[in-house]
Parts: structure tokens; C-alpha cells; sequence
């Protein structure tokens, strides 16, 4: 038997569509769903429904929630003359696990890319400016992934943010070059924000 069955093949290229998933791991996460009973299934496929239907970015910062502002936006107690960008929620929920800071966020929803055909109009950096032109914020943390794109995107909103007069800094000492935020460790991240400089 060359390929599986039809409706085994169709979940497996499904799976295989995901970040980090090939089609060995496809494979055996399909193995293994079929291997449970019904009811397993069933919460599965319940709770990715219920993902797509009840998730929606939050009004203000595009964290994640269920209402039409997140959590932290709502919270009347954070410092809201602080502004942290980051580029996707995950990050957002790193820096928030150090408990090392106390202000607002903007996710903007990727980072710019050429390469990818990834321009500023595809980010919530309109958005982020408005927020900022507002005149309540004065400091803006920039905590992009230390890559390329990541700089490349700083540099971009450090040049869009100065004439503002509004402080721009970025997270600072033991974000190693070329990795990923989201796998930064709490205390590395705790010291970054500490240690932030300006741009």
C-alpha cells in the first residue's frame, strides 16, 4: 500500500500545512487520533472550533481574547504611558511570565519581511501609531525578535516613532542574536526589559 486512505491522507496533508509538522509527524499524529475513541475526537475537534469561533484580537493591542478588549487592556491598574510592541501574542505572554513589567502591549501581527513579501502595511503599525499620536504613551519598549527582520522592523517604527518625541527603547542584555523570543527563559527576559536602551 503506497498511500493511506483517502480520508487518512486528506488529515495527514492537513497536519502537514502546520508550523514544524512534516509528514512522518503528520503521520503519526493521525495514528494516533484514530487510535482514540470518539469521544477524545470529538473534545479535539470541539475545542478547534471553538478556537476559530469565540478568538478574535483584541480591539486595542490585537492580544488575543474573547471579548472585544484583552485582559490587560482592560486592567485599569497596568501603566498605560508604557507601550511594549512585540510581534505575535506568544511574545506577549513570555515578557508577561516574568512579571518584570507592568504597561500595555501591541502585537502587530508579524514582522517586516521582504523576503516574504511582508511590508508594513501588512502590520498593525497604523494602528500602533494611532495609539501613540494619541498623546498618553511616553515610552515605547521595542521587544522584536533579535533576527533580521526583527532589527529591520525596530529600526522602521524607531524612524516612524521619533518625531513624536516619544522615548523609544529596546530590550536590552541575554537576548541571544538570531533566536526566537518566544523561547527566550523568564529570567533572560526579565533582564532584557530591566536593561532596555534607547534607540
Amino acid at each position: 500500500m503506497e498511500k493511506f486512505p483517502e480520508p487518512l491522507e486528506a488529515l495527514i496533508k492537513e497536519f502537514n500545512k502546520l508550523p514544524s509538522i512534516g509528514r512522518k509527524t503528520a503521520e503519526r499524529l493521525v495514528l494516533y487520533l484514530l487510535s482514540q475513541d470518539a469521544q477524545e475526537t470529538q473534545l479535539l475537534s470541539q475545542a478547534l472550533l471553538d478556537v476559530k469561533s469565540k478568538i478574535r484580537p483584541c480591539k486595542i493591542c490585537f492580544n488575543y481574547t474573547e471579548a472585544e478588549e484583552c485582559e490587560i487592556c482592560k486592567d485599569v491598574r497596568r501603566d498605560g504611558s508604557t507601550v511594549c510592541v512585540v510581534g505575535q501574542p506568544q511574545e506577549l505572554l513570555k515578557l508577561e511570565k516574568t512579571n518584570e513589567y507592568q504597561g500595555l502591549y501591541h502585537v502587530l501581527g508579524g514582522l517586516i519581511s521582504p523576503v516574504n513579501g511582508i511590508g508594513p502595511e501588512h502590520l498593525h503599525i497604523d494602528e500602533l501609531m494611532r495609539r501613540l499620536e494619541a498623546g498618553k504613551v511616553r515610552e515605547v519598549i521595542l521587544a522584536l525578535d533579535p533576527k533580521v527582520d526583527g532589527e529591520f522592523t525596530a529600526m522602521y517604527l524607531a524612524r516612524k516613532i521619533k518625531p513624536l518625541g516619544i522615548k523609544t527603547t529596546q530590550l536590552a542584555q541575554g537576548v541571544p542574536i538570531g533566536r526566537d523570543l518566544e523561547f527566550a527563559d523568564e529570567v533572560t527576559l526579565s533582564r532584557a526589559v530591566q536593561g532596555r536602551t534607547n534607540l
